[in-house]
């Protein structure tokens, strides 16, 4: 079979700029739309996964296995965790074992007459928005590696100060280091700025967790985390998974607790396989988006290649099979879905990578990556073939004769 020229089917896609550009146009949403809804899921899946160790165990309150927040523990659970497990990791003599409190609490900046004065006179500045608070201990820094103080210091024990995530400063209008914020209507000033990228920790507020039982009222804890991997008595190291036994050995003993040790990676991928239903949520809702720009893109090649069926005649008399200029019309498709594809993969790295998108657990950035892209070209491919079978077809369905009376 004797094909047509390559440049042929490119020198036709200049024939019509205004066809050209519905075409290319359409491809780039479409394949825009597709990347997005995956970068979504993935970034959310990163974030998720890249925010709980392995090597972690995670204590909750029975009956809150899947949410951290629902959970209430007894704050002793951590001294007779540490008094009842040779597991636990030990750095520079500290046992690496923190009992946090992980609470969400309305946060607006505090005007300046609110800075100055006490928490009943305190009032709301400017609408507040829920942002997830973290209470801390000293120990949280040993079984959260991923926390790296950036600017400022670390809230001291028995002030009103906080350290605030980066992404937790911008949900705030105005906030900043040296800033006033009002956390449930406590005044506290941001005297730290420290960053987790890649996990919802860079998203939130830390305070002692003292401070924090005080503001929210509560005696009790949200749970207990424990990094695993300490020495036996003979000072050889444990495995963690025999370390993560006798948690779970713990918990079962001490009814009295009624605790519930999980691994925290797993605790996460349970969180991730959760809102599973909401990352499919945004993939139909952007493919459904992306169906109605098809189908513009499909109406301007339909009308491109239906004004050219003399055309194809033409070629067919002078020696070209109906396959060969099938394929010279596709290559035009082709080419003009990929121009738009290739776009979208530019836009979406510009615009979109690294984008934070904030939901109940904290933040999480938009990940452009190579699936991401693989699927904004694979889409807009896919319009290039799907998109071009029909107005090929129909183009090519009469005779010869009446093709070149048309």
């Amino acid at each position: 079979m004797k094909l047509l020229p390559f440049d042929h089917a490119i020198r036709n896609l200049a024939r019509s700029p205004r066809r050209l550009f519905l075409v290319v146009g359409g491809s780039t949403l479409v394949s825009l739309l597709v990347l997005g809804a995956v970068a979504f899921s993935r970034g959310l899946e990163a974030s998720l996964g890249a925010s709980g160790l392995a090597t972690n165990a995670l204590l909750l309150g029975t009956g809150s296995e899947e949410s951290v927040e629902r959970s209430e523990i007894s704050p002793t659970t951590a001294e007779a965790l540490h008094a009842s497990v040779d597991g636990i990791a030990v750095h520079a003599g500290r046992p690496a074992i923190a009992s946090e409190i992980h609470v969400a609490l309305p946060a607006s900046l505090a005007s300046p007459e609110q800075a100055t004065t006490d928490t009943a006179s305190a009032t709301r500045a400017t609408e507040e928005s829920p942002i997830m608070v973290r209470g801390y201990e000293t120990a949280s820094s040993l079984v959260h590696p991923q926390v790296r103080l950036k600017e400022g210091r670390w809230p001291s024990g028995g002030a009103s100060e906080v350290a605030a995530g980066p992404e937790a400063l911008a949900r705030i209008d105005g906030a900043k280091l040296g800033s006033t914020i009002l956390l449930a209507g406590e005044p506290c000033v941001v005297v730290g700025v420290f960053e987790a990228p890649g996990t919802t920790m860079h998203g939130e507020f830390w305070m002692p967790v003292e401070l924090l039982a005080i503001i929210t009222q509560r005696s009790t804890r949200s749970c207990v985390i424990a990094a695993l991997g300490g020495v036996d008595e003979a000072g050889e190291r444990i495995d963690p998974q025999v370390a993560f036994d006798d948690v779970e050995a713990f918990t079962a003993m001490r009814l009295d607790l009624e605790t519930t040790a999980v691994r925290e990676s797993e605790y996460y991928a349970q969180l991730a396989a959760f809102l599973a239903p909401i990352r499919m949520l945004v993939l139909i809702t952007a493919l459904l988006v992306a169906f109605g720009g098809a189908l513009g893109g499909i109406n301007a090649m339909y009308a491109a290649f239906a004004s050219r069926v003399r055309e194809a005649g033409t070629l067919q008399a002078i020696g070209f099979s109906r396959g060969a200029i099938a394929i010279s019309l596709l290559i035009e498709s082709l080419v003009a879905c990929a121009t738009g594809a290739l776009m979208a993969c530019l836009l979406g790295r510009l615009l979109l990578d690294g984008i934070a998108v904030r939901f109940s657990m904290g933040t999480f950035t938009l990940a452009v990556d190579s699936a991401a892209i693989a699927a904004g070209l694979l889409a807009g491919l896919s319009l290039g073939v799907v998109g071009g079978i029909a107005p090929i077809a129909r183009c090519l369905s009469l005779p010869i004769p009446l093709a070149l009376r048309s």
